[in-house]
């Protein structure tokens, strides 16, 4: 048994180092997920972490994923375990209301408290970004490379940013949203 998980251990590493499909992790993520809540006491949970371990239920998930689920997801562009399509979360927003957030094949479906529904799709081929409201569909940006996007401005203008803090800046601060007063 012994040689088996170090045999395991030293196939996962050199799967790991040797390739460049990193992807989510998705399995080990939803085991891991769900005994972090499993119940309402850590001790619990640790216990139900430890036997996990045991069996290797986190090991064989990780192999899964490395081996099988990543691979899929390098090339495809989805993985299919992390899928969480169709499943809603309540999400407190920076003005202090709270949203419910669904996620879509395609991207969010966002509720407010006054039931106003937007939506926030991704078109995977033309690589764009919109937002649909009852008013009609704006596109929001486009991504460009790993690196950088372009970002269609309210004015009708875009600009090219880097996806980055320094660009969430620069967006802000073209669109009005960054100001700063400096008082003495």
């Amino acid at each position: 048994m012994m040689k088996i998980k170090k045999s395991m251990v030293c196939l996962m590493a050199a799967t790991i180092m040797f390739s460049s499909c990193i992807g989510s992790f998705g399995l080990f993520n939803k085991v891991l997920d769900w005994n972090q809540g499993a119940t309402s006491s850590k001790f619990v949970n640790e216990i139900i972490f430890l036997v996990l371990s045991i069996i290797p239920v986190y090991e064989i998930c990780a192999i899964a994923d490395v081996l099988v689920l990543n691979t899929i997801e390098f090339w495809t562009g989805d993985n299919p375990v992390a899928s969480n399509v169709g499943k809603t979360h309540n999400v407190m927003g920076s003005d202090g209301k709270m949203y419910a957030v669904t996620n879509l094949k395609d991207g969010y479906e966002i509720k407010n408290e006054a039931g106003d529904i937007v939506n926030f799709t991704f078109d995977k081929k033309e690589k764009v970004w919109s937002m649909q409201t009852e008013e009609g569909i704006v596109k929001l940006l486009k991504v460009k490379d790993n690196n950088t996007a372009e970002v269609y401005l309210p004015n009708g203008k875009s600009m090219d940013v880097s996806m980055d803090n320094l660009g969430l800046y620069q967006v802000r601060m073209a669109t009005g949203n960054g100001m700063y007063f400096a008082t003495r």
